[in-house]
């Protein structure tokens, strides 16, 4: 859902298309109940004499456990009955296209968008949904999901923030007043079980820590709008069963890092609306397991869409496996996007294969067809189905040099300069440096 509405949003903001947004009052009322489900008299509404008799519900309420899907289904119901279709890829996604006239409806529980290119069109839609449900209309769009819409309609630019949730987040966690720091992760630093708490004092203090809650502010920060964090975060996250204190440090380097990037925005803007992935592993870097770490980075319209940054499920023998291990789960990600994109029928050439960078030549020409059976034999199969996706002319695996790479963020620790360098190219930066 988060991937389909940055796409979203970068597709409006290159065609200047109307972004609008409308709530649903008491949305989970709105369904009549399928099941047979009775309740106790609610306190304050006991019919006198009949104590002892239960209430049959005819609508859904809050805190049923069908009550959003009962919801979902209603407005599913309703929405086609206008006219719209239902993403196939992503179905809480729907369009209408009339006579060169767009409309796309993104429902995220009660939460509606409108984007389109006519503001009559839209209009009747809003009109036709405020007869259907009690619709509150919030008019152009300034806050999606928590996250801040910084529009320039001029310079076609539109720039997604979560500045005011950093700032709670380090009032959260005591660190508002902290120095700052210039990278999410210390260059050169490796974190291992050999720094998780040994004996029962050690234990009993990190309990007083709450690790575990920041990591999980730090991955709601990360999975909307930071993807410079994705590669700090993920492995932070390896060591919730039982922190240490240098791995709350490095979490307190993460929290220092947004403080001073507060700013920090994921922008879309440009000249082109094409479709670029990229894909790259470390190899056996985590010093546990000895497993890679798989990166890959999706952009349009100059900014980023959709990034991973995770742990590989085995152990890779070689450079060359790694980063064939990571260009299968990136094209794996490409398939979804060229369907999702193609039905949106809005991006141009989406019937043409999508271009995957990767800075590896044996993962390449592997991408391609079986090359040096004697080391590559033992590959696990399902990796193989990159294989199948290049022969359907789904994703062309190209060669990148290393220079030219953005996903180093995703895989590695770098220096403040290189990790800078490659933040423009991500979409990320501070829009009020002029």
């Amino acid at each position: 859902m988060l991937k389909s509405i940055r796409i979203l949003l970068s597709i409006a903001t290159f065609y200047d298309y109307e972004i609008w947004q409308m709530d649903v009052k008491t949305a989970f009322l709105n369904d009549n109940l399928e099941e047979s489900i009775f309740m106790s008299q609610p306190e304050g509404f006991i019919t006198q004499g009949q104590e002892q008799k239960v209430c049959k519900l005819n609508r859904s309420i809050y805190g049923l456990k069908q009550s959003s899907r009962s919801w979902n289904m209603r407005f599913d119901t309703a929405i086609k009955s206008y006219g719209f279709d239902q993403n196939v890829d992503e179905p809480c996604v729907y369009k209408k296209i009339n006579k060169g006239k767009v409309a796309f409806l993104v429902l995220y529980v009660d939460d509606i968008l409108l984007i389109g290119n006519d503001v009559g069109y839209l209009t009747d839609v809003k009109a036709w949904l405020a007869t259907q449900f009690q619709m509150k209309d919030l008019g152009e769009t300034q806050y999606v999901l928590g996250i801040q819409i910084i529009r320039d309609r001029k310079n076609k630019t539109l720039a997604l923030s979560q500045a005011t949730y950093i700032d709670k987040m380090l009032v959260r966690y005591s660190m508002q007043n902290s120095k700052k720091d210039l990278l999410p992760f210390r260059h050169g630093v490796h974190l291992s079980k050999e720094q998780c708490p040994k004996t029962p004092q050690e234990i009993e203090d990190m309990r007083r820590i709450l690790y575990a809650s920041a990591v999980g502010s730090l991955m709601y920060d990360m999975l909307y709008t930071r993807p410079d964090i994705c590669y700090a975060v993920g492995i932070v996250s390896r060591y919730l069963f039982n922190p240490g204190l240098d791995h709350w440090t490095a979490v307190k380097i993460i929290l220092k890092y947004l403080r001073r990037t507060r700013d920090y925005m994921l922008v879309y803007g440009g000249k082109d609306l094409i479709l670029t992935g990229y894909t790259d592993s470390d190899f056996q870097t985590d010093k546990d397991s000895r497993k890679s770490t798989s990166g890959s980075v999706f952009t349009l319209n100059r900014g980023a869409v959709v990034w991973h940054s995770i742990k590989q499920g085995c152990i890779a023998d070689s450079t060359m496996e790694a980063e064939y291990i990571a260009a299968c789960e990136a094209a794996k990600e490409v398939v979804w996007l060229r369907k999702f994109l193609h039905d949106l029928e809005v991006v141009p050439n989406m019937n043409l294969s999508i271009t995957l960078y990767c800075d590896n030549s044996g993962a390449v020409a592997n991408s391609k067809e079986p090359r040096n059976h004697k080391r590559g034999k033992h590959i696990e199969r399902k990796y193989h189905l990159i294989r199948e996706i290049v022969q359907r002319r789904d994703v062309i695996v190209t060669k990148i040099t290393s220079e030219h790479k953005i996903t180093d963020p995703f895989t590695k620790t770098l220096t403040a300069k290189v990790f800078e360098g490659h933040l423009e190219s991500l979409g990320l930066r501070d829009m009020y440096i002029r």
